[in-house]
């Protein structure tokens, strides 16, 4: 089978590898769609905390189910999506019901080898049937997925005003989620095209360029109380730490980024707002299934969102090419 290995940053090979046999109380998938994560990108320019190289990338996909298990109620030929962050299911996060933070958690594509390959196992209790959504729409249930943790987490209310920083495919997805629950929200990014295409494809209130003048606007959109909740999902430790100073009195700050950096902050200005912090990572089983609800009945501008389409023999020669703001990529979805 093809697979697309990243040897080490910005660095692609095609090979052969051979089909992996399917371990029991596993489904063997055959892969049809992966969708582009930051993260990949990430990896790809070597920005990633939580990796080894080589690795085989690609943790957002949607398949067919090649071979089943007797444990599982999939059947071949069934429409398929991965939840790929193989959590223990005995530490101390998964008995709480937080397997997006397990202990012992295996990220596919980014602590194990992931989807841009044409075959993968995976344990029967991680893949779930597509019911009413497309091959294309089930591969994107991944990243909105992280947008509906982050948003579910802050406990946003329909009154709330909420500021997305960073608008990026997870950032878009946080403005997505943060919407459908009612809030007003306000994106902020340095790029004119991004900020253009919330405000032409998803229910935003405003959209702010970062620049001189940035913070005046934003006070005056909020008439000087400033957000309820911001989110952060830039992925640089300098946004993360300017956020702070967006939170309302009263409010809360939810970090969907990571870096590799440490991120400090004034106690005297977070103490006197009595402000929440948050850290949002992954996604959980109940994210999945609302996420995969809103793409069927039509909630989520999908079509919009899939800006651009690559094969996987494509990926060595043409992945370096979705890092240029000049493409205008917002989610690109490689084909098996």
């Amino acid at each position: 089978m093809l697979t697309v290995i990243c040897n080490e940053p910005r660095s692609l090979t095609a090979v052969e590898r051979e089909k992996p046999l399917r371990k029991p109380g596993e489904i063997l998938i055959r892969i049809k769609r992966v969708g582009v994560c930051g993260t990949d990108l990430h990896i790809y320019t070597g920005n990633q905390p939580y990796l080894q190289y080589p690795r085989v990338m690609g943790h957002e996909f949607s398949g067919v189910v090649e071979e089943t298990d007797s444990a599982s109620d999939l059947n071949v030929g069934d429409v398929v999506y991965v939840m790929p962050y193989l959590s223990c299911g005995t530490c101390i996060a998964c008995r709480q019901g937080k397997t997006n933070c397990c202990t012992r958690i295996q990220v596919l594509g980014v602590h194990c080898d992931g989807a841009f390959t044409e075959y993968l196992s995976i344990p029967h209790e991680f893949v779930h049937k597509a019911i009413g959504v497309s091959l294309d729409q089930a591969a994107m249930i991944e990243f909105l997925s992280i947008g509906a943790h982050a948003v579910r987490r802050s406990n946003i209310q329909a009154d709330n005003r909420a500021l997305v920083v960073g608008t990026g495919p997870i950032g878009m997805a946080a403005a997505i989620f943060a919407s459908l629950r009612g809030a007003q929200v306000t994106v902020l990014d340095t790029r004119d095209d991004r900020l253009s295409f919330c405000e032409e494809h998803l229910q935003i209130h405003a959209a702010v360029k970062i620049g001189e003048g940035d913070k005046e606007r934003l006070a005056e959109l909020t008439e000087g109380d400033f957000f309820d909740v911001v989110f952060d999902a830039t992925g640089n430790a300098r946004a993360m730490e300017r956020g702070f100073e967006f939170i309302a009195h009263g409010g809360t700050y939810v970090m969907i980024s990571v870096v590799r950096d440490s991120i400090t902050f004034s106690d005297p200005e977070f103490h006197k707002r009595e402000a929440t912090l948050m850290g949002s990572r992954n996604a959980t089983h109940e994210d999945f299934r609302y996420v995969e609800e809103c793409l069927r009945n039509g909630l989520i501008p999908r079509a919009a969102l899939n800006t651009h389409r690559l094969t996987l023999s494509d990926v060595p020669s043409t992945f370096a090419t979705l890092l240029d703001p000049k493409q205008g990529v917002v989610k690109a979805i490689i084909e098996c």
